[in-house]
């Protein structure tokens, strides 16, 4: 039997809801609920659910795949902040970067040669730094992309001491295949953000940590995460019959 398709109607309806359980969380934890990014990933959905959202007053959008976002961008208000999520190969830098003016954040630089090639096209483009979150691997999964938390420290000073055209903002983690985390994966990268801060001389307010999806948000919220990222709770089900790379 297929999944039951959310209606665009209800995606606004299903983001209220993320809200108030995101400011339930931060309170629980002590945190400023205003303080928590909240990334609605909306790859394999249709601009027009995207356009739902950005009526009832959301800005922040996420995707996973080039194609699809360079797609979509320009069919959207420029003041969306667009998120690109994830690895991305080094040969389509140009493509995200210069399709996607209004791109705020890259989350998963995970290797040198993406952050220089990030850096370089910055500076071609003409854009503004881009701001940038190393992505680390705390599950230890070799399916999945992020360095090895041993070696962020380095990615994280390669970022900020030699790519002047990037802002190093912070961590990032992608959980487990079957999207959950479990505390382990989120205290590493706690434990990575303490590392890098000391070595960069960087307060740990001012480094992000995003960490938490749809079935764990609430959990990486109360451990720290400053930025979640959340597709099929507001979006519903994926269709990854319409996935673009």
């Amino acid at each position: 039997m297929a999944a039951p398709v959310v209606a665009e109607g209800a995606a606004v309806l299903a983001f209220r809801s993320v809200m108030q359980r995101v400011r339930q969380a931060a309170e629980r934890s002590g945190t400023r609920p205003e303080s928590i990014r909240v990334v609605a990933v909306s790859k394999t959905k249709p601009v027009s659910m995207i356009g739902q959202l950005y009526d009832a007053g959301h800005r922040c959008f996420g995707e996973n795949y080039v194609q699809e976002i360079v797609d979509k961008a320009p069919q959207l208000p420029q003041d969306i902040e667009w998120h690109f999520i994830g690895h991305l190969q080094s040969n389509k830098v140009k493509t995200l970067l210069g399709g996607v003016p209004n791109l705020a954040m890259f989350q998963g630089v995970d290797n040198q040669k993406v952050a220089n090639h990030l850096d370089r096209m910055v500076s071609t483009l003409g854009r503004n730094p881009l701001k940038v979150l190393v992505q680390v691997n705390t599950s230890g999964e070799e399916s999945k992309s992020g360095i090895d938390p041993s070696n962020c420290v380095d990615l994280a000073k390669h970022v900020k001491l030699s790519c002047p055209n990037l802002v190093f903002s912070g961590l990032m983690t992608i959980g487990r295949p079957d999207y959950t985390s479990t505390p382990e994966n989120f205290k590493a990268l706690s434990n990575c953000r303490t590392e890098v801060c000391k070595v960069l001389e960087m307060p740990e307010e001012q480094c992000e940590l995003s960490m938490g999806m749809s079935s764990d948000f609430e959990l990486a919220i109360e451990m720290g995460s400053t930025n979640v990222r959340i597709g099929s709770t507001i979006f519903g089900p994926r269709d990854y019959s319409k996935k673009q790379e």
